[in-house]
C-alpha cells in the first residue's frame, strides 16, 4: 500500500487528534505529503518538527469557506498539487431536540456537513487533474441508525453520507473515486467525552435496551488505527474499482444496515 501514497499529496481535515492524527502519522510513514487541517494543531506542530518537508499544519475552521479556501491555496503553494482528500473533521453534539439550542444545531452542521462541502468543492478541481485520485469522507454509523439524544450529530452525518454519494456520481466520469467510512464507537477523545456524561466502555459494548440501542457483537471498541486502515484501503489502488461505497466499521453494532 505504501507505493500508492509515496510522494502523493493528501489533504486531511480533523488531523490533529483521534482518527485524523492516526491517519496523518501513517501517511507520513508512507512518505506522503500531508496538508493537515484542524482547529487544534498542537500535535501537528510537534509532528511538523520531524517532517518539515512532508507536513503542513494548518489551523482551520472547516465550516468557514474562506478559511478552507486559503488553506487549500497554501497546500497547493507548498506541494504543487493534490491527489487525495480525507474529510475527517467532526463535532459531537449531544442533547435531545427540545434541549438543543439553534447555535448548537448550526455549529454541528457547520463542522460535520458544511465542512465536507467546503473541502470537496475546493479540492475536487485539483483531483480531476490527477490520476489515481480519491476522496474518503468519514461519516458515522449514526447516519443510518436513530439515536436518542444525538439528533444533531446523526442528521449531520446522514447529510454527509448522501452528499458524498452524489459527489461520487459527479466525479466518476473523471476517474475520481469517492467513498465513505462510517465508524461506530471508537476509542478517541470524542468517544471518551460521551463516557464522561454517564456511559462507559462497558455500557457501550453491552448496549441499552431502554434507549433502543444495540451493543457491539464483537464485544470491543474500535481503535483509531482500525478506522485508519479502512480509510487508507479506500484511498489506495487496492480499491481501484470501488466508489460510492459506505464501509461501516462498528463491530456489528448496527447489524450492517
Amino acid at each position: 500500500m505504501q507505493a500508492d501514497f509515496e510522494q502523493k499529496v493528501v489533504v486531511i481535515s480533523g488531523a490533529g487528534n483521534g482518527m485524523g492524527l492516526a491517519l496523518t502519522k501513517r501517511l507520513l510513514g508512507f512518505n506522503a505529503y500531508v496538508a493537515a487541517m484542524d482547529l487544534d494543531t498542537s500535535a501537528l506542530q510537534a509532528l511538523q518538527q520531524d517532517y518539515p518537508d512532508q507536513l503542513l499544519a494548518l489551523q482551520v475552521d472547516v465550516g468557514n469557506f474562506n478559511a478552507v479556501k486559503q488553506a487549500v491555496e497554501q497546500s497547493v503553494q507548498k506541494f504543487g498539487r493534490i491527489h487525495k482528500l480525507i474529510c475527517g473533521a467532526g463535532r459531537l453534539q449531544m442533547g435531545t431536540v427540545t434541549e438543543l439550542s439553534p447555535e448548537q444545531w448550526a455549529s454541528t452542521f457547520a463542522t460535520n456537513t458544511t465542512g465536507v462541502f467546503n473541502l470537496c468543492h475546493l479540492v475536487a478541481p485539483h483531483l480531476i487533474k490527477e490520476t489515481q485520485s480519491a476522496i474518503v469522507a468519514i461519516s458515522s454509523n449514526a447516519a443510518t441508525t436513530p439515536r436518542a439524544g444525538m439528533s444533531a450529530y446523526a442528521a449531520s452525518k446522514a447529510a454527509v453520507t448522501q452528499f458524498t454519494r452524489c459527489l461520487a456520481l459527479e466525479l466518476a466520469e473523471h476517474g475520481v473515486r469517492v467513498n465513505i467510512v462510517s465508524p461506530g464507537s471508537t476509542d478517541t477523545a470524542m468517544q471518551q467525552a460521551m463516557w464522561q456524561q454517564g456511559s462507559s466502555r462497558e455500557t457501550v459494548i453491552a448496549g441499552n435496551l431502554d434507549q433502543y440501542r444495540l451493543g457491539i457483537p464483537l464485544r470491543k471498541i474500535a481503535t483509531a488505527d482500525e478506522i485508519a486502515d479502512a480509510v487508507l484501503f479506500l484511498l489506495s489502488e487496492q480499491a481501484s474499482h470501488i466508489t460510492l461505497h459506505d464501509l461501516r466499521i462498528d463491530g456489528g453494532a448496527t447489524l450492517d444496515q
